[in-house]
């Protein structure tokens, strides 16, 4: 489990830095100045990685054993708003390491035996 949740959260903040930059940065060049070429390069990245984030989301949900809703629909529905998905992988992080103490870095573990 370790793997899957080091991998949604990387996949977790690719997605909120993107959507950041397209909703913040890429439209408004778009609408405001007729620059479009940021937004026609961004918003495909952005789509293919949020559809990536959905499907580690639904993994990760599945493997930590948690219901369809509220728990698992949240996970997936985080991804939508920009920096949610900052604050979700949070909540979930947290949830999974008091559900599952195994999925904790092995490095964390030393330190925190010490």
């Amino acid at each position: 489990m370790n793997a899957q949740l080091k991998r949604f959260r990387i996949v977790s903040y690719i997605v909120s830095t993107f959507l950041i930059v397209l909703m913040f940065v890429a439209i408004p060049a778009k609408y405001v100045w007729g620059f479009d070429t940021l937004s026609t390069v961004i918003s495909p990245i952005h789509g293919l990685c949020y559809m990536l984030y959905l499907v580690l989301g639904f993994q990760l949900a599945q493997q930590a054993g948690w219901k369809f809703w509220p728990e698992t629909v949240g996970l997936l529905l985080g991804g939508t708003v920009p920096i949610g998905s900052f604050f979700v992988e949070r909540w979930a992080h947290r949830k999974i390491l008091e559900e599952h103490p195994q999925a904790a870095d092995p490095k964390v573990r030393e330190e925190e035996a010490v």
